[in-house]
């Protein structure tokens, strides 16, 4: 039994965590790429697709690509309309505070976009973000394709282990919370992988699994 294993058995917490989450239906309650698609009318088509995604029934980055491609020609400006319109999850806020009364960083890691995560992250004083990039024509309009690597789930554990590392943080205090089968890698990886609101693949190989609020991640931590 390990000096770690020890304090553990006693109770004692990790002087400090690495809490990483995904972003739609985690972080927030809504799937964003479905917003845009409502803008493109496309949106029943996406949701179709997101869903299978999600429950793992097809791979990521194809799916990724294929839904994607039907947002050709929307404007940019509509990415800012969405980031205002978001509503973060249940206990969004008491899980933020939370953190901060304790200095634990925050990470957001999604198979959505950064244009929206990157503002969720300013907004809710998020340490480390990372997401599929956009790609937008001289026009100011959505050519239907990401640029860069695509997130999928290795890429997310890739991220859970990178911001470990920046941070400090041995991955055995790490925290990764999230619902469909692109977080099945970082939950895996992290010292307490958390399924929030998830899919039953992921309800399922999670260490916890919680339904109401992000406030039980809060009481999972204390």
């Amino acid at each position: 039994m390990t000096e770690h294993d020890i304090e553990t058995a006693r109770g004692e917490l990790p002087s400090r965590r690495l809490v990483v989450m995904d972003v739609d239906s985690t972080f927030i309650t809504a799937e964003v790429i479905e917003l845009i698609a409502e803008r493109a009318g496309t949106r029943e088509q996406v949701a179709a697709v997101t869903e299978a995604a999600m429950r793992g029934e097809l791979d990521f980055a194809a799916s990724l690509h294929a839904r994607v491609a039907t947002l050709r020609g929307v404007p940019e400006s509509v990415l800012a309309e969405i980031a205002d319109e978001v509503e973060v999850s249940p206990g969004v806020p008491e899980l933020v505070s939370f953190l901060r009364e304790r200095d634990w960083p925050l990470a957001l890691v999604s198979g959505g976009f950064i244009e929206i995560v990157a503002v969720l992250a300013r907004r809710w004083g998020v340490a480390h973000a990372r997401a599929n990039v956009l790609e937008i024509d001289d026009d100011g309009l959505l050519t239907g394709r990401v640029t860069g690597p695509v997130i999928d789930r290795a890429a997310k554990e890739a991220a859970l282990r990178e911001f470990a590392a920046l941070e400090g943080v041995p991955m055995r205090d790490t925290v990764a919370i999230g619902d469909g089968a692109n977080d099945l890698d970082m939950l895996a990886a992290a010292g307490l992988g958390i399924a929030f609101r998830a899919k039953p693949v992921v309800a399922e190989a999670a260490d916890r699994a919680v339904y109401e609020s992000l406030t039980e991640v809060v009481d999972l931590l204390r």
